[in-house]
């Protein structure tokens, strides 16, 4: 799924969107990041539905980029070194499938990339326990999970959760960084 001749669409869930769209906001070559849900069975659902565990839906990232600019490997490469793939269902304290790690390919090239990271990772233990499906739908979250972090710095959530994936990935992936 092409957006142009120069952007295409990952779609990564990490946990709590507003961590991973904080993360995926920094990386130059990223054009925009938008929080939303996929993989369940409601049309357009809430957030409040979703959050409840009622939905199967995970919360996860629209991710557009320009592959000259940064690769899906590194992509790939940032959304596993900044989340915990191997815990079924749960990113620290956010528990539930709606937290789960997943990838939604939107690309046959984006699925074996996917496939042969993970196969490599998984030489190692303890394994991946992240899905690898086709992007059934994207819903867009609610204007104000938008931004979240950027707008919400203060906020404890942002200080004790997301700043340390902040500096893991200012440390990490400075290459990466935007300037």
């Amino acid at each position: 799924m092409s957006m142009n001749n120069q952007t295409q669409v990952a779609v990564f869930g990490g946990g709590c969107f507003w961590c991973t769209e904080a993360v995926f906001s920094e990386l130059k070559g990223v054009m925009s990041v938008k929080p939303g849900y996929a993989g369940g069975e409601t049309s357009d659902p809430t957030y409040e539905e979703v959050s409840m565990g009622k939905t199967n839906h995970a919360e996860v990232i629209r991710i557009e980029y320009d592959p000259t600019q940064i690769s899906y490997h590194n992509l790939l490469t940032v959304f596993f070194s900044t989340h915990d793939s191997t815990t079924p269902n749960r990113q620290g304290a956010d528990v539930g499938t709606q937290y789960r790690s997943v990838i939604f390919y939107t690309t046959e090239e984006q699925n074996r990339e996917t496939q042969d990271f993970i196969a490599e990772l998984n030489e190692a233990e303890p394994k991946v326990v992240t899905e690898v499906k086709s992007l059934p739908a994207f819903y867009e979250a609610e204007n104000y999970h938008r931004q979240y972090y950027a707008k919400n710095r203060q906020a404890p959530y942002c200080q004790i959760v997301i700043n340390p994936k902040i500096e893991k990935l200012k440390t990490k992936f400075n290459n990466l960084l935007k300037s």
